[in-house]
């Protein structure tokens, strides 16, 4: 049986891409399935139209899980867009090292380094939402439309606005907890093809019980 992951164009289009199998950067990571859609740029360009400022000089990683669904526009932010507030100014002396007599070994000191951003498995991130560096955004959640994810996100939680804020829970905790223990998107796919009635109806009672 073949497998429709391995491919680049699951939906026969060219708007909708697995991200697994176009990204060529070895400090972006992601899982099986994730989806990105694009209907105004090539979603193959992903990494050159919405990972932004993403210097290897900064070593940071964008992780993202299984089985997420990414929509246009969504931008991934890191270290070199946000210049250090450790200075007096908020020019970045050290990338114009040569300029100003300074060493190039330094150039890390022009901005605040906050870490990487690590997306879980299953998370939604919606049209245009922006996700800033050193955010965690747990398995299970939603970013909405245009929202700035400056904070890390729990895992279940709806997000929104800007900056974004907690909307609700989408389940209680206690279902919550379930499906953290349950990690359906680790399952191997004969395993989620069997599930998928249980997993698409929310009978997560179902799966727990097999």
């Amino acid at each position: 049986m073949t497998i429709p992951e391995k491919s680049i164009y699951p939906r026969g289009d060219h708007e909708t891409v697995f991200l697994k199998n176009v990204v060529k950067d070895p400090n972006i990571a992601v899982g099986d399935y994730t989806f990105y859609n694009d209907f105004v740029n090539d979603p193959t360009r992903f990494e050159k139209n919405n990972v932004l400022y993403h210097y290897p000089v900064n070593r940071e990683k964008l992780i993202i899980g299984k089985f997420c669904s990414i929509a246009c526009g969504a931008k991934f932010i890191f270290t070199s867009a946000n210049h250090t507030l450790q200075s007096l100014s908020t020019y970045p002396f050290p990338i114009l090292a040569d300029e100003w007599g300074l060493d190039w070994k330094n150039v890390t000191e022009a901005w605040d380094n906050k870490g990487d951003i690590v997306i879980g498995n299953d998370v939604w991130i919606g049209y245009e939402a922006v996700i800033m560096q050193g955010v965690t955004i747990g398995n299970g959640a939603i970013i909405g439309t245009r929202a700035v994810v400056t904070k890390d996100v729990p895992p279940y939680a709806i997000v929104g606005g800007v900056p974004a804020r907690e909307i609700r829970k989408r389940y209680v905790l206690k279902t919550i907890a379930m499906l953290q223990k349950l990690g359906w998107w680790n399952w191997p796919y004969e395993k989620i093809r069997r599930h998928l009635w249980e997993i698409m109806s929310g009978k997560v009672e179902k799966i727990t019980n097999e």
